[in-house]
């Protein structure tokens, strides 16, 4: 039994150090082919500062990492989080969703006579 968790527990740690260095890889040509500026905010990044410029995937797909950088944009972590929640807000309240939230239509309208009853008035 101990054995097994030995092996998991080293697998685990393979494959962690497998996703830093491919994460390492991706980010490392980024931050050489682009400017250090946030695609969206236009806030510069240098120094320490570096580490808060990520790597965006346009197409939210992490395996698809194209030599030329064609899905990647530096976003700093502020509008980075911004777009996976518009992302997700997306996926969960797109048209096709059945979580689509079902707006009433108003049966009532107020305002119907408006027009008679100040014709009445005045």
């Amino acid at each position: 039994m101990s054995t097994q968790k030995t092996d998991t527990s080293k697998l685990d740690r393979i494959l962690a150090e497998a996703q830093r260095s491919r994460e390492e890889g991706y980010r490392d040509k980024a931050l050489k082919m682009y400017p250090h500026v946030c695609g969206r905010c236009g806030r510069e990044f240098s120094g320490k500062r570096l580490c808060e410029l990520t790597v965006h995937h346009r197409d939210h797909n992490h395996d698809n990492n194209p030599q030329d950088g064609s899905n990647w944009e530096l976003l700093c972590l502020y509008c980075h989080d911004n777009e996976h929640s518009r992302y997700t807000d997306q996926q969960y309240f797109g048209e096709g969703s059945l979580s689509t939230p079902k707006t009433a239509q108003a049966t009532h309208n107020p305002f119907a006579d408006l027009a008679a009853r100040l014709k009445n008035k005045y």
